[in-house]
């Protein structure tokens, strides 16, 4: 009985002395990035895998790269770059805006053609925006050497 009280004791201890509380000086949120930029190729083999490369706005220090919001439907990818911004009183936001390419790795599974929809912000009714970028795949053997079309 007394190690089932000590038990008790333990936990209640561990629960107590734990902060449930956020700490000021670690305050954060993710923030959806528009994007300014995208660089891929214009066709795909099938089989193959392509680094997609992704330029947006980083408007200071305070935010930094967390991740990639991907969705798949289908042969249709949406896209958006999403980032940590720090607000707590230890966040020290210094510098310009400038631009920042981030990428991810794409293989091409499929034979029908890539619908990709990268986010790029909303309208002034809220309404998402995208860039929208259709991206055949081709098949990837090559014509014997010397033959002529």
């Amino acid at each position: 009985m007394k190690k089932c009280a000590y038990l008790v004791l333990l936990v209640f201890t561990l629960l107590v002395s734990c902060s449930l509380e956020d700490d000021p000086n670690n305050d954060f949120y993710l923030e959806f990035m528009p994007v300014e930029d995208i660089i891929m190729p214009e066709e795909f083999v099938h089989g193959e895998t392509y680094s997609i490369g992704v330029s947006y706005i980083k408007p200071n220090s305070c935010y930094q790269f967390n991740n990639f919001a991907y969705d798949i439907d289908g042969h249709e990818r949406t896209i958006a770059v999403v980032n940590t911004v720090y607000t707590g009183s230890s966040a020290n936001c210094v510098g310009e805006p400038v631009l920042n390419t981030v990428s991810f790795d794409f293989t091409v599974t499929g034979t029908d053609t890539y619908i990709f929809k990268f986010f790029q912000g909303e309208d002034e009714t809220g309404t998402d925006q995208y860039y929208i970028i259709e991206i055949p795949v081709v098949d990837g053997r090559s014509a014997p050497a010397g033959s002529k079309n």
